[in-house]
């Protein structure tokens, strides 16, 4: 499922089969185009008052403190860039004390941006993970002086930022309110090339409309809300659907407020292009079109209410006809355009061929039918297919892309956070699946790999970003990568980490600074090239007999750190991913110490209370992965107090953890259902639309009485309210077939846990139980309790409370009111 990381470097098309003279030519056009872009960027008088507006949403007690100035690149020596210095006419408090300058009104803020980090020691992330810390800016009238003027030009044109997915993972139910917070955030980040995916339906209504395509024929071709990033990618069609008339011009409502806000900040967004996805209806209305009908999907049975799509082939007339209609029809909605398009023909999907001729004319095709409609136009590719499928050998990699004239091509070089394309093309680590919260990252790579990029031999690289599934997450590590936009050298991290410490809770405290170069080494350097996507046990369960997971003693892996230790037998290896390990637990464990140590003088922070609530969460779950070996230890030593016992403990918690993730805005499931009720018409659309986002969190695509979906777990999160309501009985249902076994002296029933379990998750699909919106409890405190039940020392504690062995006669797991407890 499309999953870059979250460090991604912009290369023109020769950064595989680069030569100096191609890589001159490619960036000649690049050169040319961003002048077109910045001839065709909003006039100073549109773009100032709209960086003057996110200042005053921003900063509200300080909007006359800043003046704001639009320049040429001549006055930055040919590049991007912004300059900061002292306010010429500075009277006193009331009038302007700091002069920021730039190109675009994205500059101007990446440079306010960079005055409140660098001067005042302030920190902006998004509101779920801490939101702004500014309360370190000094009053009206005391702003830091500059010495002289400071000038940061950016060393690649380019801050990319998104992913295809992020548009159903993160994005699926906000309103314009939540957009324009996000589009602040891009803009003060630095970021100038968003994808915006927004309403392509309505786009693609209008545009199959024509091609005589009717209401009736759309709704078996889109997703429905949550599940779009999949119906647009040609992996889905319908599910979850049909999309309401009212949805698709809320939507396309919605983009032009999008686009506008990005236009006015001199933003260029990324449009959508045809990539061949078609409806099944046009084969009776072109029958002789060369349409493939794709294979399944992730579906249980192949069932072809919505799997196995249909592929117009590029080299079909009628490909380049419908490509050129949809840019058109998007210049006539939008008025405007970027001349960047994102197209993935073939992400999760194989050309039919691998004849490179043939795939010589894919590629040509596919760039005519966006040419036909814009000639100005760029096709922006993601290279993640480059890594993941076998099909594309060199041969193969070379043909698609040479197919396209010099500098019309850029890739995303989406996997670069440890294994760069442009050095080889195998697989490695990705940062964030699904959304996943999992405290993740390799921060060295980051601060290092697009200097090393941009400076290698032949280097064609025109851009850097960010390119998650899900945003929210793991906030140091967007902290840092939207940095190395402007960065010309390496940062060194530690130093970074202790400034970055201090701008994040606004105040230096000793104890949480060494606890963060513990994250440091630990968390947020994971070097084993192995991909994360959070497999914990209590958000990913294991759908597989107990006698198939090996418990074996601890491996470690070739840095010296654990690795887990559940393996799964080959029989089964496709029911259940492990966990990942990279770390040493005892040293995440020491860097909690310090940060609870810290909490009585940072418990007002915000940020803190995030952090502290996310590494305890960390640490929790990593121990629960530990406590579900130990019952399937137990089950094998056929002891049935031992299950039963620890069992108990495991429900206690995650029952627990729930109480936990209450503490923080930024952990609750109340938020995501909310928003996407709210943005129904009537009381159908309000449960199709709630129906949608618990489906996506929770078992998704199809499946049957006794056969779990394939697409179960993916987008799974700790959030308060899943925990508990969902991921506690899911478990308790498991560990009540552990003990029915042992006592009865049979197997594990496995058919029978999975009827339970999928009964249990279409139940909870379709109830309509709210959750709260806002935080409850102290994250301290709460925290605190926490290690000392769990974490100080668990084998203690385990030891404590452990009955005697004839304490207990008959254990059994019960699901009561969706409270789980054994009795």
């Amino acid at each position: 499922m499309a999953t870059p990381p979250s460090l991604l470097l912009l290369f023109i098309f020769s950064f595989v089969f680069s030569t100096a003279h191609s890589s001159t030519i490619g960036v000649d056009y690049i050169s040319r185009l961003l002048d077109v872009q910045e001839r065709e960027s909003a006039p100073l008088s549109v773009q100032l008052p709209a960086a003057r507006d996110v200042l005053r949403r921003l900063l509200p007690s300080h909007s006359t403190a800043f003046d704001f100035r639009i320049v040429s690149k001549e006055q930055c020596g040919a590049k991007s860039c912004f300059i900061i210095e002292n306010h010429p006419y500075f009277m006193g408090v009331g009038s302007p004390e700091i002069l920021i300058s730039g190109v675009t009104a994205v500059e101007v803020l990446a440079g306010l941006h960079w005055y409140l980090k660098y001067f005042c020691a302030a920190h902006i992330s998004w509101d779920k993970t801490g939101g702004a810390q500014l309360n370190s800016v000094p009053k009206l009238g005391s702003l830091p002086r500059v010495q002289s003027p400071i000038i940061v030009r950016r060393p690649v044109p380019w801050n990319y930022y998104q992913n295809a997915v992020t548009s159903s993972y993160s994005f699926a139910w906000w309103d314009w309110k939540r957009w324009e917070k996000e589009i602040d955030w891009m803009a003060l980040q630095g970021i100038n090339l968003p994808l915006a995916f927004t309403g392509q339906e309505a786009i693609w209504q209008k545009v199959f409309q024509k091609f005589n395509l009717s209401k009736a024929e759309l709704d078996d071709f889109f997703g429905g809300p949550a599940f779009l990033a999949w119906s647009r990618m040609a992996n889905l069609h319908r599910w979850g659907g049909p999309l309401p008339q009212s949805w698709l011009d809320q939507q396309l409502a919605l983009q032009k407020k999008i686009l506008a806000r990005m236009y006015d900040l001199g933003m260029t967004p990324v449009l959508p292009a045809f990539s061949g996805n078609v409806p099944a209806a046009l084969r009776n209305i072109y029958p002789s079109a060369r349409i493939t009908r794709l294979g399944n999907w992730f579906s249980v049975e192949s069932d072809t209410r919505w799997c196995c799509t249909y592929l117009l082939d590029a080299t079909d007339p009628l490909f380049i006809e419908i490509g050129r209609a949809f840019i058109q029809q998007q210049l006539r909605e939008y008025g405007r355009t970027g001349h960047i398009y994102n197209c993935d023909t073939f992400d999760e999907n194989t050309p039919p061929v691998d004849d490179p001729e043939y795939i010589s004319l894919l590629g040509a095709a596919i760039f005519e039918g966006m040419q036909s409609g814009d000639d100005h136009s760029v096709w922006l590719m993601q290279g993640w297919l480059f890594s993941y499928d076998p099909f594309w050998r060199p041969p193969q990699m070379k043909a698609l892309l040479h197919s396209v004239p010099l500098g019309r091509l850029v890739v995303l070089d989406l996997f670069a956070e440890v294994k760069p394309i442009w050095i080889t093309s195998e697989q490695c680590m990705l940062h964030n699946f699904a959304g996943n919260i999992e405290m993740y990252g390799v921060l060295d790579s980051i601060a290092s790999g697009p200097v090393k990029a941009r400076t290698s031999q032949n280097s064609t690289m025109v851009g850097v970003g960010m390119s998650m599934e899900g945003i929210e997450q793991n906030p140091v590590v967007y902290d840092l990568m939207s940095e190395m936009a402007f960065q010309h050298n390496n940062i060194d991290v530690k130093a970074w980490l202790d400034l970055y410490s201090t701008r994040r809770y606004g105040r230096s405290v000793p104890l949480v600074n060494d606890a963060w170069i513990i994250l440091y080494y630990t968390i947020y350097n994971c070097t084993d090239g192995a991909y994360d996507k959070n497999r914990d046990v209590i958000v990913a369960f294991p759908d597989v007999d107990p006698f198939f997971i090996s418990v074996s003693h601890p491996s470690y892996n070739r840095n010296g750190n654990p690795v887990s230790r559940m393996v799964i037998s080959n029989r089964n290896a496709d029911s259940y991913d492990r966990p990942h390990l990279w770390y040493s637990t005892s040293e995440v464990l020491r860097a909690l110490e310090l940060f609870i140590a810290s909490g009585d003088e940072l418990s007002n922070s915000h940020a803190y209370s995030y952090d502290l609530v996310d590494l305890t969460r960390q640490a929790l779950a990593k121990y629960a992965n530990e406590l579900f070996l130990k019952i399937i230890e137990a089950y094998m030593l056929n002891d049935v107090n031992g299950v039963a016992w620890q069992s108990q403990m495991f429900l206690d918690l995650v029952d627990d953890m729930d109480t936990l993730l209450q503490c923080h805005e930024g952990f609750l499931l109340g938020p995501w259902l909310e928003s996407a009720k709210n943005l129904a018409k009537d009381t159908e659309e309000e449960k199709q639309y709630e129906w949608n986002a618990r489906t996506q969190l929770t078992m998704w695509y199809d499946n049957t009485e006794e056969e779990a979906s394939l697409l179960r777990d993916y987008a799974n999160k700790y959030w308060s309210g899943l925990l508990r309501e969902y991921y506690g009985p899911r478990a308790a249902i498991y560990f009540k077939y552990l003990i029915e076994s042992l006592e009865n002296g049979h197997g594990f029933q496995l058919k029978n846990w999975r009827r339970e379990w999928i009964k249990l998750t279409n139940n909870w699909q379709k109830s309509r139980n709210t959750f709260p919106l806002k935080s409850t409890g102290n994250a301290l405190n709460t925290s605190r309790w926490l290690y000392n039940k769990y974490l100080r020392n668990p084998d203690e504690y385990n030891g404590k409370l452990k009955p005697p062995q004839d304490e207990v006669s008959l254990a059994e797991v019960v699901l009561e009111d969706s409270n789980v407890h054994i009795r």
